[in-house]
């Protein structure tokens, strides 16, 4: 056991807690591997069971000035930069306890461990979910949605992460810990770290427990798929986004998704409605009637068969092998989001946002991409590439001015800078 592995070991008790990097199962070496350079590899990695222990162990790092990439279950290690020369791999998967269901209140306040699958299963005996789909979903834990900023199609009705969380628990880098929010839905005191620790990426703090706002199951579901030429398909959604119509989620495909999909061969529309019956049933006729008047073809799903067709939608866009493909989040006006579909084979916008994700070939097709979102008041961020990709790339491809403000906060928050080195932009 090299002398990192045995110091770590030595202050955390608990068997199998400390685990060297020669004596990892190459899977897991291989479920790490996509966030550190492959040149330089960490002694170990450690899995804390109480938030105490993690505080122990961040203690002990920023004594020893010990770099530190934070994850959960790993399966969005293969987003953001490469970090390097990672001393020792933090995992809170085993922090994973529930905390409080308030039922009465909508309110779950749960370890960051837990995983997205389980948090609804205990919400769901109450007839309530959390309002989030993230990538994954029955791998990634509540600490890695929230670090990567990780929300879906269902941002049209509940928006992002930072529209629902309410408190959140973490550790510092000189492992104290620190808490902010509450676990009330009205809560206004304090400096709002719940937003600034959303889409961090592990870089200013390790979170180590979070409250979220939670809502009623509906009961009644139904999802709209509309297909057709392409014009005419971005003519329905200027009609719904001008509409009294309420999806919860809405979102142009572009034609290779929907074939992969085994839909068809043009451009698609897919909105889903949940409500009671009798509105799911109107809101369904009505959005029927707008395909037909612009001569588009249309399918119903419910039951097992519209919960299969969204598990697959995000399916087909993601590598959970990690590295072998290029997948990318957008961002641009909802207006432009059909020039964007246009110009991809593989991928999503959701009509409301411009927020989508899409799955390119190679460098080039990144670079084109980025301008045409860049045309149109948006962004290009590489979410997943092969390394050699990612050592060429900016992959933030951030161009925005308050670069020096975000640099301040790291310092405040991380001054010996041994959090997720690399993994944010500029290095951060």
């Amino acid at each position: 056991m090299n002398t990192i592995s045995a110091t770590l070991a030595s202050i955390i008790h608990t068997e199998n807690a400390v685990v060297s990097w020669e004596n990892l199962e190459l899977t897991q070496q291989q479920t790490i591997q996509p966030a550190i350079n492959p040149e330089n590899t960490p002694s170990c990695i450690v899995y804390p069971h109480t938030q105490a222990e993690l505080a122990t162990v961040m203690a002990t790092a920023y004594q020893n000035k010990w770099t530190v990439l934070p994850c959960g279950s790993g399966s969005k290690l293969s987003w953001g930069g490469i970090s390097k020369n990672i001393d020792v791999v933090v995992s809170t998967d085993r922090i994973n306890k529930l905390i409080e269901h308030a039922v009465g209140d909508l309110t779950i306040t749960v370890e960051s461990g837990m995983k997205f699958r389980q948090i609804q299963e205990i919400l769901a005996q109450k007839r309530q979910f959390l309002a989030l789909d993230p990538a994954f979903p029955d791998h990634a834990t509540i600490g890695g949605i929230v670090s990567t900023a990780d929300t879906g199609s269902l941002r049209q009705r509940y928006g992002g992460i930072r529209d629902q969380i309410l408190g959140i628990t973490f550790v510092r880098a000189d492992g104290q810990i620190a808490k902010a929010g509450g676990r009330v839905v009205k809560n206004v005191a304090g400096y709002d770290l719940m937003k600034l620790f959303t889409g961090a990426f592990g870089t200013l703090g390790i979170i180590s427990q979070v409250t979220f706002r939670v809502y009623p199951l509906q009961p009644a579901s139904t999802t709209v798929l509309l297909t057709g030429k392409a014009d005419h398909i971005s003519q329905a959604a200027n009609i719904i986004r001008g509409s009294e119509l309420t999806p919860i989620k809405a979102d142009l495909l572009s034609s290779q998704l929907v074939n992969n999909l085994g839909l068809g061969n043009e451009t698609g529309l897919i909105l889903q409605f949940q409500n009671i019956q009798e509105s799911v049933n109107e809101q369904s006729n009505r959005l029927l009637n707008i395909g037909q008047k612009l001569d588009l073809k249309s399918a119903v799903y419910e039951d097992e068969h519209e919960l299969r067709l969204w598990q697959q939608l995000p399916e087909k866009i993601h590598d959970f092998d990690h590295n072998s493909l290029i997948t990318c989040k957008i961002g641009v006006l909802p207006t432009a989001a059909m020039e964007v579909i246009n110009q991809i084979s593989l991928g999503f916008v959701h009509i409301s946002s411009g927020l989508g994700l899409v799955q390119l070939e190679n460098q080039d097709q990144v670079l084109a991409l980025r301008r045409l979102c860049e045309a149109n008041s948006g962004f290009l961020t590489v979410l997943s590439a092969p390394v050699e990709v990612k050592e060429k790339l900016d992959i933030w491809g951030y161009s925005g001015n308050s670069l020096s403000i975000m640099q301040g906060i790291k310092r405040q928050f991380d001054g010996s800078f041994i959090l997720s080195p690399g993994r944010f932009l500029s290095g951060i």
